[in-house]
């Protein structure tokens, strides 16, 4: 047995188009273009052994056997390369001396071999070694074989399994909230008289009760003022106007008052003489003739009454419209309860407040309460949709239900959420997030970076997996 020397040099990706050449004393072998592919049910090894530069005398050998060798101890050895001198070679082939596995060739000065083997692929072989056997022996015998490792095999897929990075909200010090509405009652001709049963008052009084019933029935809050503005509309003169809204809205307190017997410290009044602004909405969102004009008057200087004198000679017949059609809808009463719920600590009284108001709880129990669930379950991610929907306009709210959407993969509503998360780290994250998912792989690198910059250590960890799958892939193609 002689003494060899194995020089790797690494031409390309990890699976293929390796170098290696095997020195010995009495010259070197080559094996080149080393390359396993694997296909659906077959793993594939090909290279190129070079044995030009080989010397050796008539009666020695040279073998060379590929080997793959798995994780738990699974060996495959590939059939084995025999280089005989010349006595050696023709003793083998007189004597049938070779078995049926060896590759058998003699060694000559132009010998390049190029060596193929296919195999059945084995689950085993997704993590593995390939490495080779060599030796070398001048007497036929059993020949000591040395190893070297080629190529580390990992056909492992790679998954792009990124952590959500929910944020828990602060637990409000006081659970301030609101109701609002807007009654249309309908008064006698400029008068300020309230009466229950006149016209469409009944089913608008009716709504003013069921308000005031939903949270005054309710044991776990406590009112804190109830507030009524009234509004008139720009028909007639501004100071008659003053009289009926301040007059109306006084005659809805007192009906108030009367039927709840209201702490008078909790009533509040408050009036618009004309209610312009209603009438603008109005204008600038129909398709009204002449629009532009009328918004530019109502949008001018002029006090109140040559304002509508104007419109109404200006563009008399939009003006009969608006006085049929909208003028009527000016003049109401918005009503706005404001009350303070108490602090929720149960989980099971959070759930049947969930189910029964869920106005009352804050995003903290909100929160409380979906950890409770199977992280991904219908009830999970509902919670968090609830919670968006209780406070539409909190970050902390939108970020968290952006991470539902993600898991659930609506791309587009995650995004509509993120668009009003802010700019936290964890914003950040679940933008880049919506990115991979949608194969924008730079781009989210670069949003991972800057959110792990930040100390978000889920962003970190998606940068790495992302970056692994890239580089995978790449190597794969």
């Amino acid at each position: 047995m002689k003494n060899t020397l194995f020089v790797i040099f690494l031409l390309a990706g990890i699976f293929g188009c390796h170098a290696l050449n095997v020195d010995m004393f009495e010259g070197s072998v080559g094996l080149n273009g080393i390359k396993v592919e694997r296909s659906q049910s077959k793993l594939i090894l090909n290279m190129d052994i070079d044995t030009r530069l080989l010397k050796q005398g008539g009666s020695s050998e040279t073998m060379l056997v590929p080997v793959l060798n798995g994780k738990a101890g699974e060996t495959y050895r590939f059939p084995e390369v025999v280089i005989s001198g010349r006595n050696r070679y023709y003793y083998r082939l007189r004597n049938d001396a070779t078995p049926h596995s060896y590759l058998l060739y003699r060694s000559g000065k132009d010998l390049m071999i190029n060596y193929q083997s296919v195999i059945d692929y084995e689950p085993w072989m997704e993590i593995s070694d390939l490495s080779i056997e060599y030796g070398q022996s001048d007497c036929g015998c059993d020949m000591p074989l040395e190893a070297m490792p080629l190529v580390h095999l990992d056909y492992k897929p790679r998954v792009f399994a990124p952590q959500y990075a929910f944020i828990t909200p602060e637990a409000e010090a006081v659970k301030m909230r609101d109701l609002k509405g807007s009654a249309y009652i309908d008064f006698p001709v400029n008068r300020t008289e309230l009466y229950p049963d006149y016209r469409r008052n009944p089913e608008e009084l009716a709504k003013i009760r069921k308000t005031i019933d939903v949270v005054r029935n309710d044991l776990n809050v406590k009112i804190t003022s109830f507030t009524i503005k009234g509004y008139a509309s720009p028909e007639g003169s501004y100071t008659n106007n003053v009289r009926l809204a301040k007059g109306r809205t006084a005659t809805l307190k007192d009906y108030v008052q009367r039927l709840y017997a209201f702490d008078p410290e909790i009533m509040h009044t408050s009036y618009e003489p004309e209610d312009w602004e209603g009438l603008r909405r109005y204008v600038e969102a129909s398709d009204i003739a002449n629009k532009e004009g009328i918004l530019a008057i109502i949008d001018s200087d002029l006090a109140p009454d040559p304002k509508d004198n104007k419109i109404k000679s200006t563009y008399p017949q939009q003006y009969a419209f608006l006085l049929k059609e909208e003028y009527p809808a000016l003049r109401h009463s918005d009503y706005t309860i404001n009350y303070i719920v108490r602090t929720f600590t149960s989980v099971d009284e959070i759930k049947k407040v969930l189910a029964t108001a869920p106005q009352n709880l804050s995003l903290n129990e909100l929160f409380l309460v979906a950890q409770s669930y199977e992280p991904g379950s219908e009830e999970y991610c509902d919670v968090f949709e609830t919670a968006v929907r209780m406070f539409p306009n909190n970050e902390t709210a939108n970020l968290n239900a952006a991470n539902i959407a993600l898991q659930r993969g609506e791309l587009s509503k995650a995004r509509a959420y993120l668009a009003k998360a802010g700019d936290t780290p964890e914003a950040i994250y679940a933008t880049g997030l919506v990115e991979a998912k949608e194969m924008n792989n730079e781009k989210a690198l670069e949003l991972f970076e800057k959110a792990a910059s930040r100390g978000l250590k889920q962003a970190a960890d998606a940068f790495a997996q992302l970056k692994e799958v890239m580089e995978y892939n790449e190597r794969n193609k």
